[in-house]
């Protein structure tokens, strides 16, 4: 999920934003109705746990602060990639707030592929570890609260495609809700068909 991850505080090229440091995630998003489900079920526990609202997304690198670089990235690699298939694993949950609850995805070798080619065009070095999922809800919470959610919900697709990318800069790490405000969309683009 995003994930804007605490790990990536070693870069050395981002900017300052309140104290906090600024990168870019780049994102996998879920065609439909795969998005409109994760959608509808991310804003339903957000309203009912006081949680952020964010996009459904896989977070497929996250590395330096350059704009520029994250639209350049995105266009070239979008033209070159079809649509990716994942399948869904297990729903998840954990005590890091952007992992609060989570759909895992099986990593395959074009997932890889796709994370070394961005990684590469954006000429960046950072070392971020890719772990594909999907976060339902960003929140801190006990331990059992996650684990009965995590046992009610139901993914319904074994297999999730995703049609577009995103670069969001966003604040590192992301700790809190004005942390997800404050993420703001750099560039979009759709996976050649």
């Amino acid at each position: 999920m995003l994930n804007c991850r605490s790990g990536v505080s070693a870069l050395t090229s981002k900017i300052n934003i309140e104290g906090h440091s600024s990168v870019i995630a780049y994102w996998l998003i879920p065609a439909e109705p795969a998005h409109r489900f994760f959608q509808r079920l991310i804003e339903d526990l957000a309203r009912r746990y006081d949680a952020p609202l964010f996009e459904p997304h896989v977070t497929i690198h996250v590395g330096a602060n350059y704009p520029d670089a994250a639209e350049k990235t995105l266009s070239r690699t979008a033209r070159e990639w079809q649509p990716i298939h994942l399948k869904a694993v297990r729903i998840g949950h954990s005590d890091e707030f952007i992992k609060t609850l989570f759909v895992q995805f099986a990593p395959n070798r074009k997932l890889r592929q796709l994370n070394a080619i961005i990684r590469n065009a954006a000429q960046d070095s950072s070392h971020y570890e890719l772990k594909p999922h999907l976060s339902l809800i960003y929140k801190y919470m006990p331990v059992t609260a996650r684990r009965e959610l995590a046992d009610s919900i139901k993914v319904p697709f074994p297999e999730v495609i995703f049609d577009s990318f995103k670069a969001i800069r966003c604040i590192s790490p992301t700790r809190s809700r004005a942390d997800v405000d404050a993420w703001r969309l750099v560039a979009t683009k759709k996976l050649s068909v």
